[in-house]
């Protein structure tokens, strides 16, 4: 299955976003919360934000892929979707807004790709009782 491969980057991304957290804690010794710190802050919501987006898309690119998707498509999506997440996560990271509308544009076309190819290759068939 093609679609592993970007869980693994997914998860990989999403335990790199929680290191950032638990070593920012660290740093200004806040045991839960951001404690009010803008950097504490942000790498909260960096990986909230890659927690809210990441694994609903790859739910949809596992189900996309095991209707049949096109194997072309499924890398599209999931590269659109890691592109656009690395790009929300360093604008957010360097404050760069440009970079995050970029990033929000490119994980939202991924999304409503593989929302559409999840349309076209459900089996009918089976779903609305044809045969």
């Amino acid at each position: 299955m093609v679609s592993a491969l970007y869980a693994v980057l997914g998860a990989l991304l999403l335990f790199k976003l929680s290191l950032d957290v638990v070593k920012l804690r660290n740093q200004y010794r806040v045991p839960f919360g951001d404690g009010g710190f803008y950097e504490l802050q942000m790498a909260v919501r960096i990986h909230g934000n890659a927690v809210e987006y990441i694994p609903i898309a790859l739910i949809l690119m596992v189900i996309m892929e095991m209707n049949g998707a096109n194997i072309w498509l499924v890398h599209v999506s999931g590269m659109m979707l890691f592109a656009g997440r690395l790009s929300h996560y360093y604008a957010l990271r360097h404050r760069d807004w440009s970079w995050r509308r970029s990033g929000m544009i490119a994980t939202y076309i991924s999304m409503v790709m593989m929302i559409c190819a999840n349309i076209y290759y459900l089996p009918w068939e089976q779903i609305l009782i044809l045969y």
